[in-house]
């Protein structure tokens, strides 16, 4: 278990995390999510001690980081896949990690059966790819086979295989009775493997829910239906005090009434629908509705305007696709 109370992190003026609270169960896996900027990567920093924070406290199964003896056996990260020495082969990485905190050499190879790099464990890490280097990354994460384990951004380089691979694993882990906390931008992703999701914008907690609450309180939910004999079906809604709002493709919108009570009073009245379907907004437009305010840096399609009716556009910067402008909020 890991456990915040009002972590604060202020970098002179700047506060990068703001009176975070919250609670990372075991058993389930906790997805972090957070725009660019939001306080994510200083909070996991603080979690394993490697940043000090200004206020608050954090603890691990009741203690403290820096309290821990033999710390990979308590909690596993990887919060950077490039944080190892280049110059050392997978299995020596992983053996300099594992003598530090008194664990057994039979683990390394364990591990990296584990990862699928027990063909690669003598070549050194420099010429691993992305996808490599993170396996090795998550190898380490397992070395001292913890019961709270944290990944950041974890299927980044990988393959459709080893995306598949890393979300079982979590899924498994947390299956265990394990604590797993992970962030990542990939919605898609975390809406397959999170079972409950902490979200943070500007520093601040926005959201500590299950999956399924969450989309439900950031989004719209509505039932579609379709029918040849619509403006029979509008009346029979009307009739029945259900208000319809007509959607741009000819088909209804309904909010508030379950699909099985809108089915079973079309088939009372002997109606066709060629459509009757329930609309729930996936976790990325959940998400991007809830932390649409907290959004640090905006990026706008739209091409540059002249002043002068006919003038060209201005020149533009290496490497700027055109109309492309990355500026802070508020700037």
């Amino acid at each position: 278990m890991i456990e915040l109370s009002g972590l604060t992190k202020r970098y002179g003026e700047k506060v990068a995390v703001n009176n975070l609270t919250f609670t990372v169960h075991p058993g389930i896996v906790t997805g972090f999510l957070g725009p660019n900027g939001a306080g994510k990567s200083t909070t996991m920093r603080m979690m394993l001690g490697l940043d000090n924070p200004s206020a608050g406290d954090v603890r691990i199964d009741g203690k403290h980081y820096s309290q821990l003896k033999d710390p990979l056996k308590y909690i596993g990260a990887l919060l950077d896949a490039k944080a190892m020495h280049g110059g050392r082969s997978a299995f020596n990485h992983l053996l300099c990690l594992a003598q530090s905190n008194g664990i057994p050499r039979g683990r390394v190879r364990e591990v990296l059966d584990t990862v699928g790099l027990t063909a690669v464990a003598k070549k050194k890490a420099k010429g691993f790819s992305l996808g490599m280097g993170q396996r090795l990354g998550i190898a380490g994460a397992l070395l001292g086979d913890p019961e709270i384990l944290m990944f950041d951004e974890p299927v980044n380089g990988l393959d459709p295989e080893g995306i598949h691979w890393i979300r079982n694993l979590m899924k498994s882990l947390a299956s265990q009775g394990r604590t797993v906390f992970v962030s990542s931008h990939l919605m898609s992703e975390m809406a397959l493997t999170a079972d409950h999701l902490v979200v943070i914008g500007q520093g601040r907690l926005l959201a500590d829910t299950s999956m399924t609450d969450f989309i439900r309180q950031n989004s719209r939910s509505y039932v579609r239906l379709r029918s040849p004999e619509r403006e029979r079906l509008l009346d029979v809604l009307h009739q029945a005090g259900i208000p319809a709002v007509e959607a741009g493709d000819g088909a209804l919108e309904v909010d508030g009434t379950a699909s099985e009570r809108l089915g079973e009073l079309a088939a009372g009245h002997r109606l066709v629908l060629h459509e009757l379907s329930p609309q729930q907004a996936s976790l990325e437009e959940a998400f991007m509705r809830l932390t649409a305010e907290s959004v640090e840096y905006h990026a706008h399609s739209d091409r540059p305007r002249s002043d002068h009716a006919g003038a060209s556009p201005p020149e533009q910067a290496p490497g700027w696709g055109d109309g492309w402008q990355q500026r802070r909020k508020g700037a």
